[in-house]
């Protein structure tokens, strides 16, 4: 897959699409084949750090200690204390749950994160996650970490074989959004045991559109184009076939 081939898949997919009255998504699904998805092994579940934000702000809650609370209270969304922990309720947490893309822990308060919040965060894929950098020291500079969040995507497959994710809106440079398409592509076909063999098709879809596989219009141009045949009879000029007469 190459930067031609999305851009002509970009400008197929806002072509062929209706207008809305909203700002649409732009996604990215591989569909995978070969795979046993129940086996733990192929599973993929992991971060990408974007070099273009997706197209949405990522909304994030940093749970912290008295060192981090001013700080987080600054740059983050929301900031919930240490102390405040046990104040939380199923309820409240849930709405958190939904709430917030991303959440911050400090690091010595991990254990109590997990006591408070992992019943509901865990099954939800919403725990503060040191792949994505978001387990952070008591003395973290936050905004650098609040900043990268902005870019950052979660691919996983949970049961599926597919891999689903933002990569743009609608309104975002053509460049920017095949940029990031190619990077998050790249960077999954590193976790697939067989790479590439194991992609069946990529596709790009908008939030309310119908998805167009990239490549599409360098397969039809490969499909039109004839097998040469075998070797024809050189043509017999009229004046030879006369002669033989």
């Amino acid at each position: 897959m190459d930067k031609t081939q999305v851009l002509n898949a970009l400008k197929d997919l806002k072509t062929n699409s209706t207008k809305r009255n909203f700002n649409q998504r732009v996604d990215l699904v591989i569909t995978l084949k070969g795979l046993d998805m129940k086996k733990t092994d192929n599973q993929i579940n992991n971060f990408i750090t974007l070099h273009y934000t997706p197209g949405k702000k990522a909304t994030v809650c940093a749970l912290v200690g008295p060192e981090l609370l001013a700080q987080a209270k600054e740059v983050c969304d929301e900031a919930i204390s240490v102390d405040d922990f046990p104040k939380q309720d199923k309820k409240s947490i849930k709405k958190l749950a939904e709430k917030y893309d991303f959440f911050i822990a400090q690091a010595t308060v991990m254990s109590k994160v997990a006591a408070s919040f992992g019943r509901i965060f865990g099954p939800k894929g919403k725990m503060p996650n040191p792949k994505a950098g978001c387990v952070v020291p008591p003395n973290a500079n936050l905004k650098p970490v609040y900043e990268k969040l902005q870019k950052t995507i979660k691919i996983q497959t949970r049961n599926q074989a597919l891999v689903q994710c933002a990569v743009g809106a609608e309104d975002m440079k053509e460049e920017e959004i095949a940029d990031n398409v190619l990077l998050t592509y790249d960077s999954t076909l590193h976790l697939l045991p067989q790479g590439k063999h194991n992609i069946k098709k990529t596709l790009l879809k908008l939030t309310m559109g119908h998805p167009v596989k990239i490549g599409a219009k360098e397969d039809k141009k490969a499909k039109g184009k004839k097998e040469p045949k075998g070797e024809q009879k050189p043509e017999v000029p009229k004046e030879e076939k006369k002669a033989k007469k």
